[in-house]
């Protein structure tokens, strides 16, 4: 291309997951030659999420405030707890309509090679809320990987030093599968199916 600023533009799309060169060079142009407003929502709405996205106090999902809409949402069982490892995961669980309760996202799973510890993912202030006294449940939806599989243990240990049940997502769930590509029907079946560990 001719132009710097459009194959910096190209180069900026890359970095989307699933976004190649072709499919970088498509939207660009698309936005340029035929979307010019659209182009600038896209860029006005990035602006202000990363000024104001932030984390939740609470369950560490992204939020806009100190407590997301979920957290502060009085209506949510108190009492159940799923830990996910990511936002997407959150939203996948969300489109099961099978689950009322509230969250803790681990923003990884444990990993001590890729530098991802127990401090990493917030375990002691998932800890802290287990051992409250509200919290009579934690559903463990990591990945069926070893690294999910590890977490979900690791978690359950310290969840049965506090008298808090804890449960996997059960059938459903393709063993090495990443929670956020699964669909709703096989979640709410995952979730309704959950089995008790240790």
């Amino acid at each position: 291309m001719s132009s710097t600023s459009l194959n910096e533009m190209i180069e900026s799309l890359k970095c989307l997951p699933g976004v190649g060169q072709k499919s970088a060079q498509r939207m660009a142009l698309h936005l340029l030659e035929r979307d010019q407003q659209g182009a600038r929502r896209i860029a006005d709405a990035i602006d202000n999420a990363l000024q104001k996205v932030r984390h939740c106090d609470r369950c560490r999902n992204f939020s806009d405030s100190e407590l997301c809409t979920t957290c502060d949402d009085a209506s949510r069982e108190q009492n159940v707890i799923c830990v996910v490892e990511t936002p997407a995961d959150v939203l996948a669980v969300e489109s099961s309509g099978a689950y009322r309760g509230r969250y803790f996202v681990l923003l990884g799973r444990l990993s001590p090679l890729d530098g991802y510890g127990p401090e990493q993912l917030g375990l002691d202030e998932l800890e802290r809320q287990l051992g409250s006294g509200i919290v009579k449940e934690v559903i463990l939806a990591t990945s069926a990987t070893v690294e999910g599989d590890i977490t979900a243990q690791y978690i359950a240990d310290f969840a049965v030093r506090h008298g808090v049940v804890s449960s996997r997502l059960a059938r459903g769930i393709p063993l090495g599968g990443e929670l956020e590509f699964v669909d709703g029907g096989t979640l709410s079946r995952a979730l309704s199916g959950r089995q008790q560990l240790g």
